[in-house]
């Protein structure tokens, strides 16, 4: 059974459903998961899992949330290699520049992404719920 790990960060809740759809997808395909917000988890934690999602909102002018999210994420990132890794979040305004640029950091870095990141604008609707618990599946299986 795969061990598959949930990292999020959110300001409004809309993250924190995508990141319980993202549990529940694993779940139903057999995995074994847990869920942390990202003042929870830290690197030494991602050696447990082998595979590993992160959700974090668009901030700012389009950016990752840079006082609790951006720090672990930097810190984790370094252990990632090897492992099946998926992003997702929630945005209010923009078209989802945050998710390209952080999936090209992501992928600068040597990392393989599972899929292109998920997105949805405010709460996951049902396209977005459905895209969660895919990646969801995708990482546990």
């Amino acid at each position: 059974m795969s061990k598959v790990c949930v990292v999020y960060w959110s300001g409004t809740g809309n993250t924190e459903a995508m990141a319980n759809l993202v549990a529940e997808g694993a779940k139903a395909a057999g995995a074994e998961t847990d869920i942390f917000t990202a003042g929870e988890f830290s690197a030494d934690q991602a050696s447990a899992y082998d595979a590993l999602a992160f959700g974090c909102p668009s901030m700012g002018s389009e950016e990752l949330e840079d006082t609790e999210f951006a720090p672990m994420f930097q810190g984790v990132l370094g252990s990632l290699a090897g492992k099946k890794v998926g992003l997702f979040g929630s945005y209010g305004w923009g078209d989802g520049e945050w998710m390209r640029t952080w999936q090209q950091d992501v992928r600068d870095a040597g990392i393989d992404l599972v899929s292109d990141g998920v997105i949805a604008n405010e709460a996951p609707d049902d396209e977005a719920a459905e895209a969660c618990r895919g990646l969801g599946a995708s990482l546990a299986g």
